[in-house]
């Protein structure tokens, strides 16, 4: 894909976030569809190609009443909206579509439509992982934390920083689930889940959602919303079972998909200026910092507790709070997705001056996936 061949033209989260018991599931879905048309100036009829996850694009497309010439049901978790963004781009320059729309919706907390998600007994999970008795990620995330704990000398205080000051960002944030302060002391003295998890270090349970609309970069200048255009992207899996991670300290789909982007946007990590980063649990920061590059293993979450990424620091991460203060309706990408939009638009309710260069990293399952996209918000 060349860089900045293709940009964002319509972005939009559902008109409601938080509990929204009186939208469906694919109600959810239609509705931030709709709000991004009416962000770029489009009707349903405009869209010739459709992707999401969650729903299959079939429904959505007749929900809609669009008749599209590509779709893409792509469903690797939490980042299937960057994979989306990827495969849109490189659909739109082959030209199997001109305005491509993505959407995302869950009613994650009030389970409206919502499927649910079960373990098949004849799955890898199901026969390796399930019947020595995990709960899902709560108890599942802890087994790489507790071996990157243990190996650089991470301490819980520092983890729990990572939650202090996603919430100072999301206080800046009118439309966050929760904006009151919070200290380490808060952090650490919350209801135990399962060690080192507190429930403030787990991720929040939402209804909502967002879509994007992508056109082509020579079209997007004939829209009123301001382009923000795509520099690189990767992607890439490891495994569904974290018990057969590669590394414990570290995830392989984070290292294919991040230096992969980063290779074809033609940047290094100091030219960005700004950087969302899946955060359904406290750890993942530290994580992607150090597996994007940003820095050597082991130090992300010192650099984190330094206030390196808290307002007024030198990497403004998560700035809308992310999925421990802003929204998590079960697969956060579309509103890491959303924020790096604003921030590149300059419409961020913490905007960070002169930003030119943010990327968006989401992790799918529990370290199953990864995608990585890199927007800007200049054409060359």
């Amino acid at each position: 894909m060349r860089r900045n061949a293709v940009a964002v033209v319509g972005a939009a989260e559902t008109t409601k976030l938080g509990v929204i018991p009186e939208l469906s599931q694919l109600g959810l879905h239609a509705d931030a569809a709709l709000n991004a048309m009416a962000d770029c100036g489009l009707r349903p009829k405009d869209i010739d190609g459709i992707a999401t996850a969650g729903e299959t694009p079939v429904q959505l497309a007749h929900y809609l009443g669009i008749t599209p010439t590509w779709v893409d049901g792509t469903s690797v978790g939490g980042c299937s909206f960057m994979l989306h963004v990827r495969h849109a781009a490189a659909a739109i320059e082959a030209g199997l579509a001109k305005t491509i729309l993505i959407t995302h919706g869950e009613s994650g907390k009030s389970r409206v439509g919502n499927p649910g998600r079960t373990v098949p007994p004849s799955s890898l999970n199901g026969q390796f992982e399930q019947p020595f008795g995990p709960m899902g990620p709560p108890s599942m995330f802890t087994i790489p934390v507790l071996r990157y704990m243990k190996t650089y000398g991470v301490t819980e205080e520092q983890i729990a920083q990572v939650c202090v000051v996603q919430r100072e960002w999301a206080g800046m944030n009118p439309r966050a689930t929760f904006r009151n302060p919070i200290t380490t002391d808060d952090v650490l003295n919350s209801r135990m889940i399962a060690w080192p998890f507190r429930l403030l270090m787990c991720c929040l349970v939402t209804d909502g959602g967002g879509a994007l609309i992508l056109t082509s970069a020579d079209r997007a200048k004939d829209f009123p919303t301001k382009p923000v255009y795509i520099q690189g992207t990767g992607e890439s899996v490891e495994t569904p079972m974290v018990s057969q991670m590669e590394d414990f300290t570290s995830s392989r789909a984070f290292r294919v998909a991040g230096p992969t982007a980063f290779q074809q946007a033609g940047i290094s990590r100091n030219d960005v200026d700004h950087l969302m980063i899946y955060d359904a649990f406290a750890h993942l920061p530290i994580y992607g910092l150090e597996d994007l590059g940003f820095l050597p293993r082991g130090e992300a979450a010192a650099f984190i507790a330094g206030r390196n990424t808290a307002p007024g620091g030198s990497l403004p991460l998560n700035t809308n709070g992310g999925g421990l203060s802003y929204m998590h309706s079960g697969m956060y990408g579309m509103y890491a997705l959303q924020e790096s939009v604003r921030q590149m638009r300059g419409t961020a309710a913490a905007q960070i001056d002169g930003a030119k260069v943010s990327v968006c990293h989401g992790v799918g399952g529990m370290f199953a996936a990864s995608g990585t996209i890199i927007f800007t918000n200049e054409p060359v």
